[in-house]
């Protein structure tokens, strides 16, 4: 390419070579002129040092000024670069825009599983790395993205939380628009996500007050009294016994809820509702323990 383009599209990817392909079909049929953009793939694969990191090393060695995010399991739609680039170059706006969110569209099924749906509410986030458009300077004056987060959570929170504190402008474009289709998981994967909580204790102690505001208002207490009942149950205590059964029953009957009610669906349910709130607990104690913060 002769020149600098006006986008540079990062995209990470850790050994998911089918997913990156349609990703990257889709990102070569832009309408945008292919001589305004570039595309560059961090496989994080054999490093595993996580997507923020894969993200610093792609923006890092952008050419363009304005760096585009989005990750190797989205579809992009033709025309998002184009639409992207129309709201950061906003006329309307008297500065210029530093930051722009798009719109994530994650289509499920009528009657779909608590995974697929709680998937989904990505589509109501107010910033992710899955649709977004920043200033490669104010990246450069922000220290891009948080290494420390080294799962792919909470830290696209985090650069969001950082902009808005330097006071960058943000706009949001819902007619630049990324598909992002839920992923097949494996039985049980509510539990295994638990883990991801240990991340949010370090993004409450970096942003309390944004976190609070923006992320959950106040600690999981159900899960806390769900916990005690049942360690007081298992001391011999029949009404802590009633407790844990009522209140563990309510969050099954919660999950599954509008959800998919084939058997082997509501039995997961069953089962991971007994142990999402031990296994929860013990994730945001971890996370509190390890960044030395108070967070329930």
């Amino acid at each position: 390419m002769s020149g600098a383009p006006r986008v540079s599209v990062v995209v990470p990817t850790c050994g998911r070579a089918e997913l990156l392909e349609r990703c990257v079909a889709a990102l070569e049929n832009q309408t945008l002129p292919r001589s305004d953009y570039e595309l560059i793939v961090v496989d994080d694969s054999k490093l595993r040092s996580g997507p923020a990191a894969a993200r610093n090393r792609g923006w890092r060695k952008a050419r363009a000024p304005i760096i585009a995010f989005t990750d190797d399991d989205t579809v992009p739609r033709p025309d998002w670069l184009e639409r992207g680039l129309d709201a950061m170059e906003n006329l309307a706006m008297p500065e210029h825009v530093d930051a722009v969110s798009g719109r994530i569209v994650m289509p499920i099924p009528s009657e779909p599983t608590d995974y697929e749906r709680d998937a989904q509410g990505l589509e109501r986030s107010e910033f992710v790395t899955a649709n977004c458009f920043v200033r490669k300077h104010v990246l450069e004056r922000v220290g891009g993205f948080d290494e420390s987060f080294r799962l792919a959570w909470r830290e696209d929170s985090d650069l969001h939380f950082r902009l808005l504190r330097s006071g960058a402008r943000f706009v949001h474009a819902p007619r630049a628009v990324v598909v992002h289709p839920v992923r097949t998981a494996g039985w049980g994967v509510s539990v295994r996500q638990q883990k991801k909580v240990m991340y949010d204790a370090l993004l409450f102690k970096k942003h309390p007050r944004l976190y609070r505001e923006r992320i959950r208002a106040r600690p999981r207490w159900d899960y806390y009294v769900i916990v005690g009942s049942l360690g007081l149950a298992l001391t011999g205590s029949l009404p802590a016994l009633l407790v844990w059964g009522m209140l563990t029953g309510k969050f099954f009957l919660e999950r599954l809820r509008g959800a998919s009610k084939r058997a082997s669906h509501v039995l997961e349910m069953l089962v991971t509702s007994i142990l999402i709130p031990p296994i929860a607990v013990f994730w945001r104690l971890a996370g509190a323990l390890r960044y030395r913060v108070a967070f329930l």
